[in-house]
């Protein structure tokens, strides 16, 4: 069963903070070599996970990227749209190898809850070596209910 639309579109930068939250940060490359949109004013903030462990904080750094603080650690995360499925792409600044997570997220229509989930590495393998191979196999899995993890929700701070 494919996703729908409004789902998707929800789900795109919130990836990158799902990815900070396991430390998926495991691939050589992005998905798209620059961002595909703009920050969405909404995802800014701070969020904290339903059990009140995780925190992170969500800072614009320019139009379309963003900065995202996670338990001491720096990440730098970006809209990477392949066709019409939102993803982002982590890119983890506080390691010295700089490594990358995917992430799909769903924000509330409300604005106030953030569900987020990573890419499953089996269906996208950490051995990806360029870009165009991520995006053909996000492609070709699209449809497929194995792509993404689990799935984390956080709520925003007032």
């Amino acid at each position: 069963m494919k996703p729908s639309l409004p789902w998707l579109h929800a789900v795109g930068v919130a990836i990158c903070l799902f990815t900070l939250v396991l430390g998926a940060c495991q691939y050589d490359v992005p998905i798209t070599s620059s961002p595909t949109r703009n920050v969405q004013e909404r995802l800014l903030g701070d969020w904290t996970s339903a059990d009140g462990k995780e925190k992170l904080k969500l800072r614009r750094f320019d139009d379309s990227t963003y900065i995202v603080y996670y338990d001491g650690d720096l990440f730098r995360a970006y809209h990477s749209d392949v066709g019409d499925m939102p993803f982002t792409t982590v890119q983890d600044l506080s390691s010295s190898d700089r490594k990358y997570a995917y992430i799909i997220w769903k924000l509330s229509d409300d604005g106030q809850r953030l569900r987020l989930r990573n890419i499953n590495d089996k269906i996208v393998p950490k051995d990806a070596r360029d870009s165009a191979t991520v995006v053909a196999l996000l492609r070709k899995n699209a449809a497929n209910p194995e792509l993404l993890g689990e799935e984390i929700e956080f709520s925003k701070e007032k």
